[in-house]
């Protein structure tokens, strides 16, 4: 006889990000398993989401809360109405030898998040696990979503009514610069930290950056673009904050990134960081 190891390969990385849904609406994207050995393959695909034994994982302390900062949790938050987030298709079958078998992955969110996750693992005979794929993804109500900043919670969802974090108590102390993003009646506050380094030679101004994005919707939209504005300019600039766009629109499924800059005014007390909203 002779042993014959089965090889595959895979189009996906070990990270496959569905990047931003809006609520309630579906994404799909698709992967490739290629059979690069020389006898048919059987597979199975199995999630971490539903894994028999997930029940009793989620009775333990989540990571942020303990010391064991070296365990990672792939599984994060999961449909209210009780199904996966993500699915996958087909989940078992064959791949004959030198063919592919292509895999579509949905994901269907529920509900506002952006910590939706779980671990794809495609399995040979039942045993061999062959490849490992972190999935990904976030959802918004609104057709629009920002990145940057300092987070202002924590990646695991809780069932008890909680207040957001107001900008001032998330932070004292530091060059602090909480800001309000306007889309329709819709308001997102994101804080961001800057800090200034005195006794360079001609420093530089601190800089950090924003990134507004507009998310691809399935539902008739009356305007290709979404609008976005900061406001009470004239007290950003007061305190030396700068802006490099006050107001503008992101095309659906793109993204525009906008830096943010501080430079202290001539009146600067290093022992009372300022605070401005915009």
């Amino acid at each position: 006889g002779r042993g014959v190891m089965p090889s595959t390969l895979c189009s996906a990385g070990e990270v496959l990000n569905m990047g931003y849904v809006i609520a309630r609406e579906k994404a799909t994207s698709t992967f490739q398993v290629q059979n690069t050995s020389t006898l048919t393959l059987q597979y199975s695909i199995q999630l971490d989401s539903l894994s028999p034994t997930r029940d009793k994982d989620q009775q333990r302390l989540p990571a942020f809360l303990t010391s064991a900062l070296q365990r990672v949790e792939f599984v994060g938050t999961q449909n209210y109405n009780g199904l996966s987030v993500f699915s996958v298709f087909p989940m078992e079958g064959e791949i004959l030898a030198g063919s592919s078998q292509d895999f579509v992955v949905t994901f269907s969110p529920d509900h506002e998040s952006l910590y939706y996750s779980d671990r794809l693992k495609v399995v040979l005979f039942g045993k061999r696990t062959a490849h490992v794929i972190h999935l990904k993804g976030a959802a918004r109500d609104y057709p629009m979503f920002v990145e940057g900043g300092v987070p202002l919670d924590v990646p695991v969802e809780s069932l008890a009514v909680t207040l957001p974090v107001s900008s001032q108590e998330a932070l004292k102390g530091g060059n602090v610069l909480p800001l309000a993003l306007h889309y329709k009646a819709v308001m997102k506050s994101v804080l961001l930290v800057l800090e200034y380094i005195e006794g360079e030679l001609s420093p530089g101004p601190a800089m950090t950056e924003l990134r507004v994005g507009a998310i691809q919707t399935a539902q008739p939209a009356s305007k290709k673009s979404v609008e976005f504005s900061f406001e009470d300019l004239q007290v950003l600039q007061q305190k030396g904050f700068t802006l490099g766009a006050a107001k503008g629109t992101v095309e659906r499924g793109q993204v525009k990134i906008i830096s943010v800059s501080w430079v202290p005014p001539a009146d600067f007390q290093v022992s009372s960081a300022p605070a401005a909203d915009a």
